[in-house]
């Protein structure tokens, strides 16, 4: 077994899987953990042959949120000295957030604080009815800053609002429920049908599209509606009619094949 916290797999086929291998301290967040996920999602940014990257956890939870010992070492710094240490948590999300495949990721056991933050940054999540969740920042005087952007865009302001400032625990049900994650299964072994389903999925779709369509949601997710945008979203598909993608996409339409990128 290796004792590196973050481990990476990629199939001849472009499924990558990234692993979080600290199943001795229930997956939770350290600076080696957080180094070596973002190590991880900047290869996979640059790598054209992955179109789909699952996120699951090592041993019995997903992702337990920070680490004990992390946070003892981060009592001591000083405001500057944390204002540091968070920001690589944020650009770690920040990352996983913006990759160009699909992003999956699969929690089972508890996904808590920063464990959360990871489901809600990826694009599809799936969860075990019986996971927990929970925001628990504020039991200890704190607050869900740095995850709390993917958070908000996944369950919305008020979900957001109540979760954050009660701290209350909840499962993969209710987690459905709001948004959270879009797909509760009925145990751990539902995870490998699924994993499968949306590999299917991915490998159907033009990866320049996929990461195009992402890109489009941040976008008009941040404006209103008005001629400006109108003209963008004209822009932008105009952009991808013209493209090779789409130039070929249809023409596998109308000839009745696979597109290429299915082959």
């Amino acid at each position: 077994m290796s004792t590196d916290p973050v481990l990476l797999d990629v199939s001849p086929a472009g499924v990558a899987v990234v692993t979080l291998n600290r199943p001795e301290k229930r997956n939770a967040f350290d600076e080696l953990m957080i180094a070596g996920l973002t190590d991880t999602f900047e290869t996979l940014k640059g790598a054209d042959h992955v179109r789909i990257v699952f996120l699951r956890g090592q041993g019995e939870v997903f992702c337990a949120g920070a680490d004990i010992d992390w946070m003892r070492r981060a009592a001591a710094f000083t405001e500057q000295g944390n204002e540091t240490d968070a920001l690589a948590l944020a650009r770690l999300l920040r990352h996983l957030h913006e990759l160009p495949q699909l992003t999956v990721a699969l929690a089972h056991g508890a996904a808590m604080g920063g464990g959360a933050g990871l489901v809600a940054a990826c694009d599809v999540a799936v969860a075990v009815k019986t996971a927990k969740f929970r925001f628990s920042e504020v039991r200890l005087g704190l607050t869900p800053a740095t995850i709390s952007p993917y958070v908000v865009e996944a369950v919305g302001p008020r979900w957001a609002r109540a979760l954050f400032a009660t701290a209350e625990s909840f499962d993969g049900t209710f987690a459905e429920r709001i948004g959270l994650v879009q797909y509760a299964v009925e145990d751990e072994a539902a995870l490998r049908p699924m994993m499968e389903h949306l590999s299917e999925l991915a490998m159907a779709a033009a990866p320049g599209a996929v990461a195009d369509a992402k890109a489009l949601v941040r976008h008009v997710a941040g404006h209103k509606i008005d001629d400006a945008l109108a003209k963008e979203t004209a822009r932008r598909i105009a952009a991808r009619r013209a493209s090779a993608e789409g130039r070929e996409g249809l023409a596998a339409f109308l000839e009745k094949r696979k597109p290429e990128w299915c082959s």
